[in-house]
């Protein structure tokens, strides 16, 4: 039942983060450099410690194949990043192509389709996840759900970028259904913990990126003292709870 209650909050959040005036703000807002930092902090204070230990307690159980890949977590979270570093460069290249053409600053409808079954993917790993994560407890669901949270806020602003009306008038509801999704196929499945590492790897290695992505371009003018105050009061928060 929590489990569920977040994965509807999340989906509300997902569905209604356009309709927050102040984060569309110029210059960038604050709020987003600091839900950048806090979906950051997770990454590295929570999620690849938990894959750390991962490695040494589960690799002695699992096939050879999966093994494999429990045993260089580090590099299918690397994956992750290139795929949504390719992912963002696709849709860039194509709202250039766009704008050269005279057709506005927006991505072409077959890009839009890729770039959102891609995130529609991502979204649902992450439904998946509040099902099945490193730890079970309540405290790790909701500090979860609260980086995921505002992590879809960010992820949300870019998107909305890059495809304009489309994505509000689709888009965005095809990532609402995928969280739904997502959580709909954890509660009826169950898998090895080793599994449950490689695709927190590759989840932490997507983040990394969507959040970088929005915060380093020099014309995003993101606040490096809002993403601070939320990387780092979150790592505070994490480590002290």
């Amino acid at each position: 039942m929590i489990t569920a209650i977040c994965a509807i909050a999340l989906a509300i959040i997902h569905l209604f983060s356009g309709t927050l005036q102040f984060i569309r703000a110029k210059p960038r807002s604050r709020w987003l450099s600091f839900g950048s930092g806090v979906s950051v902090a997770y990454v590295f204070v929570h999620i690849l410690p938990e894959l750390s230990k991962a490695q040494i307690t589960l690799q002695s159980s699992l096939t050879i194949g999966l093994a494999f890949l429990e045993h260089h977590v580090y590099l299918v979270a690397l994956l992750g990043l290139a795929v949504f570093y390719g992912l963002e460069r696709f849709a860039n290249k194509s709202r250039q192509r766009n704008q050269k053409a005279g057709k506005g600053d927006v991505t072409a409808l077959d890009v839009f389709w890729i770039h959102i079954a891609s995130f529609a993917v991502y979204n649902a790993l992450i439904g998946y996840l509040l099902v099945h994560r490193e730890e079970s407890s309540i405290k790790s669901l909701l500090f979860y759900s609260f980086a995921m949270a505002l992590h879809f806020i960010v992820n949300d602003n870019g998107l909305r970028e890059n495809h304009k009306q489309i994505y509000d008038r689709i888009g965005r509801w095809l990532l609402v259904a995928a969280i739904i999704v997502g959580w709909v196929i954890g509660i009826g499945t169950v898998i090895h913990q080793a599994a449950i590492a490689v695709l927190f790897a590759f989840l932490s290695g997507g983040i990394v990126l969507n959040v970088l992505k929005e915060e380093l371009p020099e014309e995003r003018e993101s606040c490096f003292w809002a993403f601070a105050l939320g990387a780092f009061g979150y790592a505070i928060l994490l480590l002290a709870l």
